[in-house]
């Protein structure tokens, strides 16, 4: 039987089997169509009024869609933390979990894409960027390298899993000779995913608080420590609720990794505060509306200092092994460096580069029920595909979903 052949009987199990579950999965799948449905209303709304119903004005354009989109970019590129170990250096009790990292990458890269598609405003600006149709204006525009690294790695992955999968479904090993190449190359392409969405933020020269070759490391660092954050819950939740096999040696390993990686992320921040403070240029302005206020305006501060807070007491959390390797210590520490890398990276990272403006305004930017609305069901997208194909892949490398013997040539 042909692998296309074998494709299309695996789409068609592999709906049956992703819309059967237990009580809990099949309420969990309709409260992400509540969140789905949540986010459409929202949509609709801003779609009838325009992007006043944001938060955002002429002073400040990018705010959570923007900041979500930022931190989902690094949830995505964050695989790489399993795929190194796994088919670089074959370590097996993480290869058995890759699939499930690559899975979340997926579902991550459809969210951002959702979040740049709700921020433009009026969705059929996109047309502009498709091929024949408009033009990405590549090499010149940076949002034009930011489209074609973000669609080459949502292939990539894509391909990669798909292939394993349908091979698996068939009886047979996937051949390394076909899927390998694919891997080694989604290495690299995490890595430019994250650094050309910080060339976004560093190509704009009349944004001094973004303007740090700095930048893009930055991103990496925040990436292994967030990203996996994420991997490491949802992990856990799939162990306790499914037949996955998890290995604590691999759960302990991606820990440790992201001990190092938030312990660089903590000295990245420190170096570019001592740049900016002892230079005490113009530009300072913009860190100090980030932790200290401006002209008795500190809507961020709280939420600045709340970041520090929580990157610190994670990283020392994973720093002792003790605590690194307690399940509950562990799970209050992936909660909270997603929680201080998603401050840092969103509204933390976006509005500052704003604020003050270049004609020096303060506009202090909240996002608006309808963003909240609009994310929520952006996530409820994720968390439903994410949801779907776990169960899927689960099935099928236990063995559950296979081809039946009848059918195979």
């Amino acid at each position: 039987m042909s692998f296309l052949h074998a494709f299309r009987r695996f789409s068609s199990r592999s709906l049956s089997v992703g819309l059967r579950g237990s009580p809990a999965y099949l309420a969990w799948l309709v409260c992400c169509v509540v969140m789905i449905a949540i986010g459409a209303y929202a949509y609709s709304h801003q779609l009838r009024v325009g992007l006043a119903a944001t938060g955002m004005r002429d002073q400040v354009s990018w705010g959570f869609y923007i900041g979500n989109f930022t931190m989902l970019v690094g949830v995505a590129a964050a695989a790489v933390i399993l795929v190194i170990p796994a088919y670089v250096y074959h370590w097996k009790p993480i290869k058995e979990i890759v699939i499930l990292g690559e899975l979340l990458a997926i579902s991550a890269i459809v969210m951002c894409m959702l979040f740049v598609t709700v921020d433009l405003g009026r969705p059929e600006r996109l047309l502009h960027i498709i091929p024949l149709i408009g033009t990405t204006n590549v090499p010149s525009s940076l949002l034009g390298w930011d489209v074609i690294v973000l669609n080459g790695y949502f292939l990539l992955n894509l391909s990669v899993v798909t292939y394993m999968l349908v091979s698996l479904f068939r009886g047979r090993q996937p051949n390394p000779r076909i899927f390998m190449p694919m891997v080694l190359l989604s290495i690299p392409a995490a890595v430019a995913i994250h650094s050309v969405t910080a060339f976004v933020y560093n190509g704009l020269p009349g944004r001094p608080f973004w303007n740090a070759a700095i930048l893009a490391p930055r991103f990496l660092v925040s990436a292994f420590c967030s990203g996996p954050a994420v991997m490491l819950i949802v992990l856990q939740i799939l162990q306790r609720s499914t037949r996955i096999k998890l290995k604590r040696e691999a759960i302990w390993k991606i820990a440790e990794l992201m001990a190092y990686a938030m312990f660089v992320n903590l000295f990245f921040l420190g170096a570019e505060v001592f740049k900016e403070v002892y230079s005490d240029t113009h530009h300072l302005k913009h860190l100090e509306y980030l932790f200290v206020g401006l002209e008795g305006k500190t809507a961020l501060v709280p939420w600045a200092w709340t970041s520090v807070a929580l990157n610190v007491i994670a990283f020392v959390l994973f720093l002792v092994p003790r605590t690194r390797k307690d399940v509950r210590t562990l799970n209050i520490g992936c909660v909270m460096i997603f929680a201080g890398v998603f401050i840092e990276k969103g509204i933390g990272l976006v509005v500052p580069g704003f604020t003050p403006s270049v004609l020096g305004e303060i506009y202090e930017y909240s996002p608006t029920w309808t963003e909240i609305g609009v994310s929520l069901g952006i996530f409820g997208v994720g968390a439903l595909l994410f949801t779907f194909t776990s169960r899927v892949a689960i099935a099928v490398t236990n063995g559950e979903l296979v081809m039946r013997p009848d059918t195979v040539a």
